[in-house]
């Protein structure tokens, strides 16, 4: 093993270990400020009308989502067909609420698709992208919001934490197109590349990605259109929680923070989930007044909610394993059969 082989894998593990520590420390200062009640209420305020709402919304917003990845991953030539990118997408989901870091899901949504039609590259850059606008359209709805409706959280510093979230949005996509872009120095329609080196190839594999799926393949509209929708979706599951967590502030008074605290959860510096939202769900409910705990308990129900939604994901997994244990064992019989064969004879 060389020496850039281990930099490159000890700085891989010790910023997987950064990004845990960090949400693990997030969630040992509420238990340490608060005490360990919001996290317990959260659990206890779970309702079947609460889950029967976060399932229903969740299967919109998953479809919505499924939807924008079909459109960039067709922006960029990679065919994904709707229902195998709800399925695929479910599965995403309950993985990211499951593991640490909250994006293992979207990495190992691009992987398979990439083996399965064999362009890995392109297929987890449509993952990358995929996100990323996404999130850019939550960002621009999330600054909408701040700018309408009254709110304490439209200070300076809040809104700072917006623009931190958002910027450790796109540095993630931009790291994530940089370690999967070509190294043969040729773009999807096989030009070569006239800027040399890494930081040539990202500006124009970036470039012409943006293009690809944005304007010739005039996929905006339905990305925007999706990735409303799903927000929406998001906000909409909040105030559920708020409301069940027994907040008394009006939708309009939570909406700004459901939007804070929901960019906020994008954050890949948790565990499963965990961490950032709790962190700035208390920071923006002290703000407006309603008391840290009650955003602790909020965030905390918020999770459980989602967590019970994405569950169909994990029939997913269940499935694709059957699926690929059936494949292994039909292909294996034919072997089986000539060998029983060749020894009768």
């Amino acid at each position: 093993m060389g020496a850039s082989t281990i930099r490159r894998t000890f700085r891989r593990t010790f910023w997987a270990w950064a990004r845990l520590g960090c949400g693990a420390a997030i969630l040992a200062v509420l238990v340490g400020r608060l005490g360990a009640e919001p996290f317990l209420d959260a659990f206890r305020l779970v309702s079947a009308w609460s889950l029967g709402v976060a399932v229903a919304v969740t299967a919109l917003t998953t479809v919505c989502c499924a939807w924008r990845w079909s459109l960039v991953a067709g922006g960029l030539g990679v065919d994904v067909r709707l229902p195998w990118a709800v399925a695929a997408y479910y599965r995403s989901q309950f993985l990211n609420t499951t593991l640490p870091g909250g994006v293992v899901g979207d990495v190992h949504r691009g992987v398979r698709q990439g083996r399965d039609v064999g362009v890995m590259g392109r297929s987890l850059r449509s993952v990358a992208w995929e996100r990323t606008l996404g999130q850019a359209v939550q960002i621009v709805l999330t600054g909408l919001v701040l700018l309408v409706l009254p709110s304490a959280a439209r200070s300076i510093v809040l809104v700072a934490v917006v623009v931190v979230a958002a910027a450790g949005v796109a540095v993630a996509g931009v790291v994530l197109v940089a370690k999967v872009v070509p190294r043969g120095g040729q773009s999807r329609g096989g030009r070569s590349r006239d800027m040399p080196g890494l930081g040539g190839r990202i500006v124009r594999t970036v470039a012409d990605d943006l293009r690809n799926v944005l304007v010739v393949s005039r996929a905006w509209p339905g990305i925007v259109l999706a990735s409303g929708v799903a927000a929406t979706g998001h906000v909409v599951i909040f105030l559920v929680a708020a409301r069940a967590a027994g907040t008394d502030a009006s939708a309009a008074q939570v909406l700004p923070l459901a939007m804070i605290v929901l960019l906020a959860s994008a954050i890949p510096m948790n565990i499963a989930g965990w961490g950032p939202r709790e962190g700035v769900a208390a920071w923006v409910f002290t703000a407006a007044g309603l008391g840290a705990a009650q955003g602790v308990t909020t965030a905390v129900l918020y999770g459980v909610l989602v967590l019970v939604a994405t569950l169909p994901g994990a029939a997913v997994l269940v499935a694709a394993r059957q699926l690929r244990e059936a494949g292994r064992q039909g292909a294996s019989r034919p072997d089986d059969q000539r060998l029983e064969g060749a020894t009768l004879g």
